[in-house]
């Protein structure tokens, strides 16, 4: 199979000859290799124009946050990240079985949860996020 692209001379891998470049896996690259033969993935790539290879600010879900009292009265009252809170509040609708039956995306709020909720019987998951930001710091 010979494919030419434009500007590019073939590869010759064993009795193959390799001259379209559509994927990492056809030009002869392992996946996440740079065409100059750098690896890309698994390692902090270099900023070219600062040469730094680190990012100074954590990630936003690791930035410790503080529950207000009515949400600490499900997580706890100590700073917790963002996936941290999230874990513990998902435990406690697990624990609780207060995920709806028929509709999983649905949480059915026990009397803690409606405080948390705005007073909502029922929200669905992706509702319960926005909600659940009111009330940290």
């Amino acid at each position: 199979m010979v494919v030419k692209q434009a500007g590019r001379e073939p590869k010759a891998f064993g009795d193959l000859v390799q001259t379209e470049w559509r994927g990492d896996e056809l030009a002869g690259r392992a996946p996440g290799d740079a065409p100059d033969g750098r690896q890309t993935k698994g390692i902090p790539m270099a900023d070219p124009k600062s040469g730094a290879t680190k990012k100074t600010t954590p990630a936003v879900l690791m930035v410790p946050v503080t529950p207000d009292d009515i949400l600490a009265k499900i997580v706890g009252a100590a700073p917790l990240s963002r996936s941290e809170v999230t874990k513990k509040l998902w435990d406690y609708i697990k624990t609780r079985g207060l995920q709806d039956a028929k509709n999983k995306r649905m949480i059915n709020a026990d009397e803690a949860l409606k405080a948390v909720f705005g007073g909502k019987p029922q929200v669905n998951m992706f509702e319960m996020t926005s909600l659940v930001n009111k009330h940290i710091k």
